[in-house]
């Protein structure tokens, strides 16, 4: 007998004697559940949408007429377009004329961006990408620029507003209510199934809220403070195992070990992140690695459910071209001075292609779809022009129309969108069942492993979000989808304060595939949209899905600019902090800036 076995062999004695207790503990539970969800969150969201992500002043560059504009990215476009970072209405300015880059080290460079007039550097023609000093003249359209340094004063107020001013609550209150949450929902297990239940289902649970402390005791011995982010996380890996508990009982366990393997990977994205020019030179090896992962998948995959899209090795099935993801955000963010060459946006428009042509071989239409609308987000964040996403639209729909005429499956589930009560025994058997669980659920659910809709097909995968609102109710349910768009508002407020392109279009291009995985699995299980196969992001069992769930959550991280929230964003060294805050740095709130 194992340690959990013995540690909760009294619980299991106890409900399998007292049958009538399982139902009287349900009763109470399933109504304590929500309220737990509700509070936990709303500090959580709270947290994470009111805190102020600040921008902060890195240099200013001085106009011909004295006035200085200040620099508030590291990377700037400088010209007379109106998405420019630094505007220059001269008429001999080309509409981006060239950029302005701020290393890691502080070392500024300028290069030229191939315009009409050119740009000198102490009379110098840039050719290529210059450093640039505070003593030297760089003349853009005529004019004389210099690049001015961040004052004393200035650069202890960009301290101050990160230090103090964008500082999230405390975690402390969250993290108890979801322990709480999650010891109730190993209980409630027990409670339903009685001496039938799986033991691996309270363990695992236990065993995720262990973990989950020791990650937050971990992340604050190095000084970490901000965990809004890794608790939406956790909540949502909580709800992903009380659904496999119903529903996949034989993957509880291989759930669990999902979610420490995503941790992990995490955590070494998250590392990987700090230094922009190791991301750079990764983003070759990691496409072709992924177009290595898409052969075989095309050459080894099985069919699941009408899609080619898993491979078994040794005995595990997984799933290439979740794990692809995490290449095309890499391939997809550019830092600046990469956004303007021709060769870097040639290679991702091809490594989409590759994409898109092999998700549609494979038959995996969600995922294809999820692929590109993150395509269209990146494309248009790397270049603001409206027009070519018109034509990239157009061939979208074109090559969408191709895959309906040859994929007979998807074209059949198609068929049936919208009026799936049409079809409730054949290709709307899913939906119909979906939309009358949840039904049944109410509110509050009828409680952990008192439901029905896990002896359906895909119930632990595809119909979750039914799953959910029928054992833990519609509140739980939406909440689950709500912790996903505030992931997405966070990413969309982090544009405006970003250091890096790369971190801004990271972000947004993960965010992005959260959010498409999150609306074509639940309005596809409730027919609002077609049933497409796709995965609920950390919820979903299944591995891969999860840990590149994990992994995704890295790149929301790393655009986080309030002090000491990432890997990315470094503390000030002590000598930056404010005088009276000396005593409180000395106990651990001093930081090194890079």
């Amino acid at each position: 007998m194992s340690f959990g076995e013995t540690f909760l062999q009294p619980l299991f004695e106890f409900f399998t004697a007292h049958p009538e207790a399982g139902g009287w503990y349900t009763t109470f539970a399933r109504w304590v559940f929500p309220l737990l969800a509700v509070i936990l969150l709303v500090k959580v969201v709270r947290s994470l949408l009111q805190a102020e992500n600040p921008a902060e002043v890195w240099a200013n560059l001085r106009f011909p007429n004295g006035n200085e504009v200040p620099l508030t990215h590291w990377e700037n476009v400088i010209g007379r377009a109106k998405s420019a970072d630094v505007i220059v209405a001269f008429p001999t300015v080309s509409r981006n004329h060239g950029t302005l880059v701020r290393d890691e080290n502080g070392v500024w460079y300028y290069n030229d961006l191939n315009s009409k007039s050119g740009s000198l550097m102490n009379g110098t023609p840039v050719t290529e990408k210059t450093p640039i000093s505070f003593v030297d003249t760089l003349t853009i359209g005529g004019g004389d620029f210099k690049l001015m340094p961040v004052s004393a004063k200035e650069r202890r107020k960009n301290v101050k507003k990160r230090l103090f001013f964008s500082r999230p609550e405390s975690p402390w209150s969250a993290l108890l209510l979801l322990t709480v949450f999650q010891f109730l929902a190993a209980f409630q297990f027990i409670a339903a199934y009685g001496a039938e239940c799986p033991v691996m289902a309270p363990v695992c649970l236990i065993g995720l809220s262990v973990v989950m402390w020791v990650y937050y005791f971990a992340m604050r011995a190095v000084h970490r403070v901000a965990f809004e982010m890794e608790t939406i996380a956790f909540f949502l890996s909580t709800l992903g195992l009380c659904v496999c508990s119903t529903a996949a009982q034989d993957d509880i366990f291989k759930q669990f070990v999902a979610i420490l393997l995503g941790l992990g990977l995490f955590l070494l994205i998250s590392w990987f992140l700090q230094d922009l020019d190791r991301c750079k030179k990764v983003r070759l090896p990691l496409v072709v690695l992924a177009v290595i992962a898409l052969g075989i998948n095309l050459l080894f995959g099985q069919i699941t459910y009408g899609a080619q899209n898993w491979v078994s090795i040794g005995g595990l099935s997984v799933q290439p071209s979740e794990l692809v993801k995490l290449a095309f955000v890499f391939a997809g963010a550019a830092t600046l001075d990469e956004l303007f060459q021709k060769g870097n946006l040639t290679l991702y428009v091809v490594f989409s292609a590759v994409c898109f042509a092999a998700l549609g071989i494979m038959g995996d239409f969600g995922t294809a779809l999820i692929f590109f609308v993150t395509f269209v987000v990146i494309s248009f964040l790397r270049s603001g022009d409206f027009s070519k996403l018109i034509l990239i639209l157009g061939g979208a729909a074109f090559g969408g129309m191709m895959i309906l005429r040859f994929k007979p499956y998807i074209a059949s589930r198609f068929a049936a969108w919208g009026h799936v009560w049409e079809y409730a025994s054949t290709t709307g058997y899913q939906q119909t069942r979906t939309m009358s669980a949840a039904a049944s659920g109410g509110l509050v659910g009828v409680g952990g492993g008192n439901g029905w809709l896990h002896t359906v097909a895909a119930s632990e995968t595809d119909l979750i979000f039914g799953v959910l609102a029928e054992e833990w109710g519609l509140l739980i349910a939406v909440l689950a989808v709500l912790c996903i768009l505030t992931l997405a508002v966070f990413a969309v407020k982090s544009i405006s304060s970003g250091r890096s392109a790369f971190y801004t279009i990271a972000a947004c291009a993960g965010t992005t595939l959260l959010v498409m995985q999150t609306i074509l699995n639940v309005f596809g299980s409730v027919d609002l949209l077609p049933l497409t196969g796709v995965t609920f992001p950390f919820v979903s069992c299944g591995g891969t899905s999860v840990m590149v769930s994990w992994g995704i959550l890295a790149f929301l991280k790393a655009a986080d600019t309030r002090q000491n929230a990432s890997f990315a964003v470094r503390l000030p060294e002590k000598r930056d902090l404010p005088s009276k805050k000396a005593k409180k740095a000395k106990r651990g709130m001093h930081y090194e800036e890079t």
